[in-house]
């Protein structure tokens, strides 16, 4: 188990949030996409330089304002490690996959997937697995904690961007029964992932997979089940008997299987605002599993800063506990006003602090 002791007061604090072991203060964060930089460039690092308990990092003159990211962020197409093709329109912002190694069945015996030891992420450089033990060590020195991740779109969507998106869908309605063995190839990558993680000394694992639409799960819990949960159970399952935490973050409505999740393992869920809204997740989450809170980046845009608080406000008033249980996230996009942007940071500062 990691030693509470020997962590900084953020880091304590993060772990007594996620724990429900009565945290000084709601732990936020701000997210600042590659393209909102690129936009505001100097006013928006005037912005953040404000709030230096949550941009510590941040120097006059620090960020490059033209860095895309990774290839994900990067305009054009590239083919990730996976052979899925991916497009970027936009400079700055997530591309999409359009092209898929899997698109016809008849591909599949002779297709072989990557080594994640050797070839790492879909759309990054063969890992340094060294260099990874190194920064776990370190990150343990300095008190801060120790993270692992899986590449985000690691399972259900990975699937999709094998097959594309129709044909995965009528692949699980139908029971097709080479699914099963494409979604064990899939699992086998990523568990051999994790174990290279929890050997560098990982502490918390990471995992990213949008598993909802905006009103729905994208397949039925039944289907869900069925297919997904099993790959989640174990992930989730090597890394408790670890004594490894999990994050798990995903995009879209994903109610019903909260406590599948929950069941797992799973110590911190973060999910959209939006797609959920807060009474589901009141009633299936509140109390039961740490929320990292994805505050509602389709409103940011459209409303004043008072709004802005008070919708952070009233997130707080329905799902915190004294004993803890909630985060705090922001992801401001492009299209949010600079006001909005120092309203968020403002009232983190009034009802929170900063992360791990």
């Amino acid at each position: 188990m990691i030693d509470q002791a020997q962590k900084n007061e953020n880091a304590r604090n993060y772990l007594k949030a996620a724990l429900f072991q009565g945290p000084d203060w709601i732990p936020c964060s701000v997210g600042i996409m590659p393209a909102t930089w690129r936009k505001y460039r100097e006013e928006l690092e005037d912005v953040l330089l404000d709030f230096p308990r949550f941009f510590p990092w941040l120097k006059k003159g620090a960020v490059d304002f033209e860095l895309p990211g990774d290839k994900r962020y990067q305009a054009g197409q590239f083919t990730d490690n996976w052979g899925c093709l991916w497009d970027n329109i936009a400079e700055g912002l997530d591309g999409a996959v359009v092209g898929h190694p899997l698109e016809d069945w008849d591909d599949f015996d002779s297709y072989q997937p990557p080594d994640p030891v050797t070839q790492g992420e879909g759309w990054g450089p063969a890992p340094d697995w060294q260099q990874r033990r190194q920064a776990c060590a370190r990150a343990k020195q300095e008190g801060r904690l120790a993270w692992g991740y899986v590449e985000h779109g690691s399972m259900y969507m990975r699937l999709y961007y094998l097959r594309g998106f129709s044909n995965f869908m009528i692949d699980v309605a139908t029971e097709e029964p080479r699914l099963d063995e494409l979604i064990q190839s899939v699992l086998s990558y990523n568990m051999a992932t994790i174990e290279k993680h929890l050997e560098c000394g990982a502490e918390i694992m990471s995992f990213g997979d949008d598993l909802g639409f905006q009103k729905s799960l994208a397949i039925s819990p039944v289907k869900w089940r069925r297919y997904i949960g099993p790959c989640f159970r174990r992930m989730f399952g090597r890394c408790r008997q670890a004594d490894v935490l999990i994050r798990l973050h995903s995009d879209g409505h994903m109610l019903e299987i909260i406590p599948d999740l929950i069941q797992y393992g799973v110590t911190i869920i973060n999910p959209q605002i939006r797609a959920n809204g807060l009474d589901g997740l009141e009633q299936v989450a509140k109390g039961r599993v740490c929320l990292d809170l994805d505050l509602d980046r389709q409103l940011f845009p459209f409303v004043g800063p008072q709004e802005i608080k008070e919708h952070i406000r009233e997130a707080v008033s329905r799902l915190n506990l004294p004993e803890g249980g909630l985060m705090l996230y922001a992801e401001c996009e492009p299209d949010i006003p600079l006001a909005n942007v120092r309203a968020i940071c403002e009232e983190f500062d009034t009802i929170g602090g900063p992360g791990a």
